[in-house]
């Protein structure tokens, strides 16, 4: 099969840039009316747990021996069925090296490369086979993709590898000259080039795309697999570094001990403090309830703050724009919350009103982003039609079914006491009945 030398002219392309995830990536009522308890929390933690964990991805069984060449190592890339083959010369530092890809479409494109500084699609050194829009033949192109391309507001041109010492470079179709490429089509890129001395752990990246416009291929596709295509192995002894399963393990963990934390303890304890505190039988329990499950939500929400800034250390590049924008938006509210407690005026203090407005706004307003950003979170985690979403939808409106037996309770022992205050102003009825100890909250 015919193919291209990386000396050929620059030809545009437009490569795909991450999609921003892991890298290529108070009640009213009676003082005898019970709260309800989300029965639920029980249950999706326990779900959670045991079903949100990804699935892991199929990958090739790798090989050693091709129709030309014979490796020494091998291993099965943890996505899109991919595989390495190599042989790595100690004395001189070279490495003679096979990807195995496969096409997702006739006219698509695939490339592999190499990032010589983190494991990331930034910065990579890539080359990209793709049908010759003219001739139908194999054509192997190198392109760098420096950060000005995750703005694909100008094509990518092609251009010699010149930080890599790339000796040389071919791409062929399985099957031989014969072969055509077509869904599912296998493709064997091979490469030889000279490592720097004593430095065998390199950063590989490789993805796939549909179409191929002219010379640019399209972007690939935005799947958590395609944006999770990066392995870091080390060529000499054949060892692969476990960060992609650190993430998902942590991926993992941030979704739940925040769906926990801002989705269901934090608006928990808003329904205490609104519903509650003006059951007089309860005393000062509500205000301690409402403060333990507060402080609570909000140091466990910390927990898995931190871990979501840890997901993107690990993950550079990698940016859920609108779910971190939230994220820090309800943690800052959650501090403050939490910060006012210590600036809490006494009930006759003159400031205590706008004390008390300024708890009520910030308080709602994290509630509301919370929850909204735990549903973005389930979008960011590939997990917009799951169990784990119908679990934390089913215990959100349990939440809100109480709220909502609880302000229509609140209304009608407001309007009966109303109606029998009008009538005892009137004369209509006398003496004084005992105060139930609810009323309407205003």
């Amino acid at each position: 099969m015919p193919t291209k030398s990386l000396s050929l002219k620059s030809t545009q392309l437009i490569f795909q840039l991450h999609h921003p995830t892991p890298i290529f990536s108070s009640t009213i009522h009676n003082s005898q009316f019970t709260m309800p308890i989300p029965h639920h929390l029980i249950f999706l933690s326990l779900l959670l747990l045991l079903s949100s964990c990804p699935e892991p991805a199929f990958s090739a069984h790798c090989t050693t021996t091709t129709s030309t060449k014979s490796f020494h190592k091998c291993t099965s890339l943890p996505t899109q069925q991919a595989s390495l083959a190599w042989t790595f010369h100690p004395r001189n530092a070279t490495l003679d090296l096979a990807f195995f890809g496969s096409f997702i479409s006739p006219s698509g494109w695939v490339g592999w490369g190499i990032n010589p500084t983190s494991a990331e699609m930034t910065g990579t050194r890539a080359l990209i086979a793709f049908p010759d829009p003219n001739s139908g033949q194999i054509v192997l192109l190198p392109f760098v993709l420096d950060p000005t391309v995750k703005l694909q507001k100008a094509p990518l041109l092609s251009q010699p590898i010149d930080d890599i010492h790339l000796l040389s470079s071919s791409a062929t179709l399985y099957g031989g000259k014969l072969a055509t490429v077509h869904n599912g089509a296998q493709i064997q890129i091979y490469v030889t080039l000279k490592l720097t001395p004593n430095k065998t752990r390199i950063h590989f990246v490789w993805n796939r795309g549909l179409y191929v416009q002219g010379y640019s291929p399209t972007i690939h596709p935005t799947t958590e697999n395609d944006l999770s295509s990066i392995a870091t192995i080390d060529v000499l002894s054949g060892s692969a570094a476990s960060q992609h399963g650190n993430i998902g393990t942590l991926k993992t963990a941030h979704g739940i001990i925040n769906a926990i934390a801002w989705g269901i303890l934090l608006p928990g304890g808003a329904v205490i403090a609104r519903y509650l505190r003006h059951v007089q039988a309860l005393g000062p329990s509500w205000f301690y309830a409402h403060a333990g499950i507060q402080l609570s939500a909000f140091f466990l929400g910390t927990v898995g703050f931190g871990i979501g800034i840890r997901l993107g250390e690990l993950s550079p590049g990698v940016v859920y724009g609108l779910h971190r924008k939230l994220g820090f938006t309800a943690f800052c509210l959650g501090a403050l919350q939490t910060l006012a407690l210590l600036f809490r005026p006494r009930t006759t203090n003159k400031f205590r009103k706008y004390w008390k407005s300024y708890h009520h706004f910030v308080g709602y307003a994290c509630v509301v982003i919370g929850v909204v950003n735990v549903f973005q979170g389930f979008e960011a985690m590939g997990l917009g039609r799951s169990y784990e979403k119908l679990s934390y939808c089913l215990c959100l409106s349990t939440l809100i079914g109480a709220c909502i037996a609880l302000e229509v309770n609140s209304w009608v022992i407001f309007c009966r006491k109303s109606k029998e205050d009008k009538m005892r102003r009137e004369g209509l009825i006398g003496g004084s009945e005992k105060e139930s100890g609810t009323y309407r909250l205003n």
